[in-house]
């Protein structure tokens, strides 16, 4: 083999080293850049009792809560509709605040974006479901999870966050680590106080596992603000 045929390899496997090199420190330093949000995928919002087990940063996880919403019950604020409701999410503080008529009813802890940000802005939540799957992150990486049977999810959107994104508020089985970051941009709530904030949020969902917002059942506006504490 001639000289300068070695030389081209030799120079061709350090560029190769220097990119999967660089990739893993990439990785190791900024992974939620490499671990994205699950799209959105439509589903029926009815639990699946042959798929209750999932996957979460490498460690098999069950989903153990059948989210079963009855009628429409005014466990927060006021029960005059037309008071007008607002969502607010302070990513700095990691809190989320239930807002009537400009007067706060209700707060909670969240756990929003680590693996990915949560987008800030004003939107809309546009679609409900009492319960779904989802899944997303890298397995490269150690970040994929796969989640069955996610419990009381209002997914928001504006023009900038598409629907297809699939940034929502949930319930959340797979950790109890509220008030700080985790999740790959969505916004994490104890199941508890999810459900009491989706009975409340519009659109309602009458009952039905599976709610589309339209004009005469709008969906609640969700205000997300501030800048989320360290990743590390």
């Amino acid at each position: 083999m001639n000289k300068k045929l070695v030389k081209i390899i030799a120079s061709w496997v350090l560029i190769l080293g220097l990119v999967v090199g660089g990739r893993v420190l990439y990785a190791k330093v900024f992974p939620y850049y490499l671990s994205p949000q699950g799209e959105f995928e439509l589903g029926d919002g009815e639990y699946d009792e042959n798929d209750e087990l999932g996957e979460y940063f490498g460690k098999q996880v069950k989903s153990n809560f059948i989210a079963q919403v009855p009628e429409r019950l005014n466990v927060l604020g006021s029960s005059d509709e037309n008071v007008e409701k607002k969502i607010e999410v302070d990513l700095s503080s990691q809190m989320l605040y239930v807002l009537e008529d400009g007067k706060r009813v209700g707060e909670f802890p969240v756990s929003t974006g680590k693996w990915d940000r949560t987008p800030t802005g004003t939107f809309r939540i546009w679609i409900k479901f009492r319960s779904k799957k989802m899944s997303g992150g890298s397995k490269e990486l150690g970040t994929y999870y796969y989640l069955p049977n996610v419990p009381y999810i209002m997914f928001f959107y504006n023009d900038q966050v598409p629907k297809i994104d699939g940034y929502s508020m949930h319930g959340t089985y797979w950790h109890s680590n509220f008030g700080h970051v985790m999740s790959h941009g969505c916004v994490n709530m104890r199941t508890r106080d999810v459900e009491k904030l989706y009975q409340w949020a519009g659109p309602d969902a009458g009952g039905k596992s599976m709610t589309y917002a339209n004009e005469g059942n709008l969906g609640t506006t969700v205000e997300i603000y501030g800048k989320a504490p360290s990743r590390y």
